[in-house]
């Protein structure tokens, strides 16, 4: 059995310490060691939430390169259980920008999944169907079996996904808002429409993300609540990863009885441990448990 399975969204992060963002334009730099390391959005939910004690599962494809052996290496320093097919286009990687006071800006390379998906419905399934959450992160292999993903749920089972920075129009992010019933979304590119998104995602209930600015729950049936940003118990170093231990958080709260508000005022707290590490692999007693 799993508290979570995450599906999908493990990759490598390169981060790049700037002086300041936007960069500033000039033919070159003099940075901080460039480090590789595990990351992209899967990674950092089951990061978090093993960090938090949930027993995490996590299923994906992965590149046989060195990118993929990171992210390996960095999963076996943990309990979390990895389900893994090889990836021919390689690791998924990105490079992240980070500013002095925490911020990033991220370049995303997917190494699209080609041909037929890795995982059968019946074995995603069996996996599915022994966890007490699901939490699928957006990638271009799963669209595919969402349904599959929904029908083997066990009874009582929940179902979240991510949408990230979703103006709300682009297609590409529909399927996965219409399978879940907990639907995460940055408020970036939302801005005052945050709310007519959340009416038309209903029954399901949205969360919005607003980074240092908290976020805003839209619970179904019933009216928005403001959840505040917390106070980071220590300096901000990295902000890479926040969002995903904010969902973590959430899923924890729920999987241990906190209704949606109080468990969105636990993963504040969680979110504002996590921008005061460097990485998503995260010490133990950083994250506040349940």
């Amino acid at each position: 059995m799993s508290d979570l399975l995450v599906i999908g969204g493990l990759g490598v992060d390169i981060r790049v310490r700037v002086p300041a963002l936007p960069l500033p334009a000039a033919d070159s730099a003099t940075v901080d060691p460039i480090d590789l390391r595990i990351g992209n959005t899967g990674a950092g939910v089951a990061l978090a939430a093993h960090a938090l004690g949930l027993r995490v599962t996590l299923v994906d494809v992965l590149g046989a390169d060195p990118a993929g052996d990171v992210v390996r290496a960095a999963l076996d320093r943990t309990s979390v259980r990895t389900v893994l097919v090889d990836a021919p286009a390689g690791t998924r990687r990105s490079v992240n920008l980070v500013d002095p006071a925490g911020r990033r800006s991220s370049l995303y390379d997917p190494r699209p999944w080609q041909g037929p998906a890795p995982f059968t419905a019946a074995e995603l399934g069996a996996l599915v169907g022994e966890a007490a959450h699901v939490h699928v992160s957006i990638m271009d292999w799963t669209v595919g079996l969402l349904p599959d993903v929904r029908a083997a749920l066990r009874e009582g089972a929940t179902l979240s996904t991510d949408l990230h920075d979703w103006d709300g129009a682009n297609p590409y992010h529909r399927p996965f808002a219409e399978a879940a019933g907990l639907v995460f979304v940055s408020g970036v590119r939302l801005g005052d429409g945050a709310g007519a998104l959340a009416a038309a995602l209903a029954p399901r209930t949205a969360v919005v993300t607003r980074g240092a600015d908290g976020a805003d729950l839209y619970p179904a049936g019933a009216g928005p609540v403001r959840v505040p940003a917390a106070d980071p118990p220590a300096p901000v170093v990295d902000t890479n990863g926040a969002g995903d231990a904010f969902a973590a958080g959430v899923i924890a709260g729920r999987l241990g009885g906190a209704s949606l508000p109080d468990a969105a005022r636990y993963a504040a707290r969680v979110a504002a441990a996590a921008c005061t590490h460097d990485g998503m692999e995260y010490p133990p007693g950083l994250l506040p448990r349940p």
